[in-house]
């Protein structure tokens, strides 16, 4: 589903009325992680997570930690949003596909071996089994079945933290206070235009960084942009920025599954406008095989602001 607009607006009549379930949900989600069961992993956990619904960038920046820890026989774990997969498996990028173990997980077995799992400790098992010896979990933070030694929030520098209410009064998964108090730092991604470092304050190291194209093929060109992501604008803002001119644009509600004829209608209508459909690499694995060549996928990777601060972060809390 798409965020409604008021999950952005603090003065909003209908966050103000949602108010109260809001403090259900968010009183109902401190009652599992108080009294769930914990287990710990024999391997370092490295939580990738955020405090809001939707797209922060998680993906991204758990790829970019595998690759500044890639001396190490690291392994994914991740639920597999939006797969038919409970897991624990491996996931095997020539045979699945985003039904059985949702996109993300096909975009993180590109890099490093990627263990779907909606058990987390059973996940773990198997990942250590196969030879892990750092587990990197993309999503989960507010999971407690598996303790974590690192945890990351992911907060998108032009969401921020919306309107600062609990769902569905507002975007947050938990208050902005009970979530920070049990991270241990905050990944600031993007310009910082919703003022959230402020709000986070002293209370976590933050550490900043972009995504930004890793190609310039698209510059200049005609496209038809379509997405089904949490935050769909901040692709269409990067192909602006790239020089990119966007004769139509299409917003599908995150983890959309594509249809063939979807995506043929698509495709017809960037045809008749002498325009390329281009989209996501994480919409582009939910596209029909078949309709794949027909679209462009804009790839993109994170870009440290420091990375040796982050990397002497890790170190330290790894050691």
């Amino acid at each position: 589903m798409k965020a409604p607009a008021f999950w952005h607006r603090p003065d909003s009549t209908a966050a103000f009325l949602l108010t109260p379930l809001g403090l259900i949900y968010d009183s109902v989600s401190r009652l599992k992680r108080k009294t769930g069961k914990t287990e710990t992993a024999p391997v370092p956990v490295i939580c990738v997570g955020n405090l809001v619904a939707g797209g922060a960038g998680k993906t991204p920046v758990a790829l970019a930690l595998a690759a500044m820890l890639a001396n190490r026989n690291l392994a994914f774990l991740t639920r597999g949003y939006g797969g038919r997969e409970s897991g624990p498996v491996r996931v095997d990028p020539t045979a699945h596909t985003a039904r059985d173990v949702g996109d993300e997980a096909l975009l993180l077995a590109r890099a490093a071996p990627t263990w779907v799992a909606r058990d987390r400790p059973r996940g773990a098992q198997a990942a250590v089994r196969a030879g892990a010896d750092l587990i990197i979990m993309d999503d989960g933070f507010q999971n407690p079945s598996l303790s974590k030694d690192v945890s990351l929030i992911v907060v998108d520098g032009a969401e921020g933290f919306g309107n600062g209410r609990v769902m569905p009064a507002g975007p947050l998964r938990e208050t902005v206070a009970k979530g920070l108090s049990r991270a241990d730092a905050v990944i600031l991604m993007g310009d910082d235009t919703a003022q959230a470092a402020a709000a986070i304050g002293q209370r976590l190291p933050i550490f900043r960084a972009q995504l930004r194209p890793v190609s310039d093929r698209l510059t200049g060109r005609r496209v038809l942009a379509f997405a089904g992501i949490g935050r769909p604008q901040k692709f269409f803002d990067t192909l602006l920025e790239m020089g990119c001119k966007i004769v139509v644009r299409h917003e599908f509600a995150d983890h959309q599954p594509y249809k063939p004829e979807q995506i043929m209608q698509l495709c017809e209508e960037a045809a008749a406008l002498d325009a390329t459909p281009v989209t996501t690499e994480k919409d582009l694995v939910r596209l029909p095989p078949e309709a794949r060549p027909m679209v462009e996928a804009l790839p993109v990777a994170l870009a440290w602001d420091d990375p040796d601060a982050i990397a002497d972060f890790l170190k330290d809390r790894l050691t």
